[in-house]
């Protein structure tokens, strides 16, 4: 059951349950989220593998970046645009948290999720073909494990909410089981691709680890911890620090 809160939490897939889950089974469904990112993947590849046919990479991998953010609901991008709404201007973190309520996006919120389009179109285009599908299965499944490290990590601003329910879930045997299920499915994606490169996948983790570190104590300062909004950022920068860190390596030959 918890497995399907997950899938149902952070996509639009259909599921045929009708009921509501509950705070403990939303909770409980953390240990999933790399799954649910293994998931999206296998999707991105199914949709590049089809498109790719009868479309340039160029466009093919456009679409990639709108079905990410359809099969996800926008969940994640609209937790980054209203992040950069709140972070704009100097206030308190009070009333941070009454932008980022706003459902209404600020000049901030729609530069932001431009920028990002635009780095994850161009990082994207950038990644070498042999290593796309590897990259498209790393992307998702790195996102959600970083939401994770940032919910086990980092004190939750707010009094009470979902994202409160979510933190009190997560434990060190939670974020240690999480980790253990992110390392083995990257190096088994890498081991895809180059069968002696194991350490490429923990190589990743450990540079998004480091970004995802640095963007989570801003946040903190910010918004005197941690939101719900944030962690749908964090999910969208440890995505784009994937595709630039396939892109490093690959540019510096550590990976062709």
């Amino acid at each position: 059951m918890e497995f399907f809160a997950a899938l149902k939490f952070l996509t639009i897939l259909p599921l045929f349950r009708k009921r509501v889950d509950s705070l403990e089974e939303i909770g409980g469904s953390i240990v999933y989220y790399p799954v649910v990112g293994l998931i999206i993947g296998l999707f991105l590849i199914a949709i590049k593998t089809v498109v790719s046919f009868l479309l340039p990479p160029p466009v093919t991998n456009a679409l990639l970046i709108v079905s990410l953010v359809i099969i996800t609901g926008a969940l994640h991008m609209d937790g980054f645009i209203d992040t950069c709404d709140g972070i704009a201007g100097h206030k308190p973190p009070e009333a941070r948290w009454q932008v980022m309520h706003d459902s209404r996006s600020g000049a901030f919120g729609v530069v932001g999720a431009i920028l990002l389009m635009m780095m994850k179109y161009l990082s994207l285009n950038s990644v070498p073909p042999l290593l796309l599908n590897t990259t498209l299965l790393l992307m998702p499944v790195l996102g959600r494990w970083a939401m994770v490290y940032a919910i086990f990590a980092y004190p939750y601003a707010r009094p009470e909410g979902l994202g409160k329910a979510i933190k009190q879930a997560v434990t060190w045997r939670t974020f240690a089981v999480v980790t253990a299920i992110t390392l083995a499915l990257s190096i088994a994606f890498v081991r895809m691709t180059y069968t002696h490169f194991y350490l490429t996948g923990p190589v990743i983790i450990l540079g998004v680890w480091v970004i995802i570190m640095l963007a989570a104590a801003f946040f903190k300062r910010m918004f005197a911890g941690l939101t719900g909004d944030t962690y749908g950022a964090i999910n969208e920068l440890a995505e784009v620090s994937t595709l630039l860190l396939v892109i490093v390596l690959t540019n510096n030959r550590w990976l062709v």
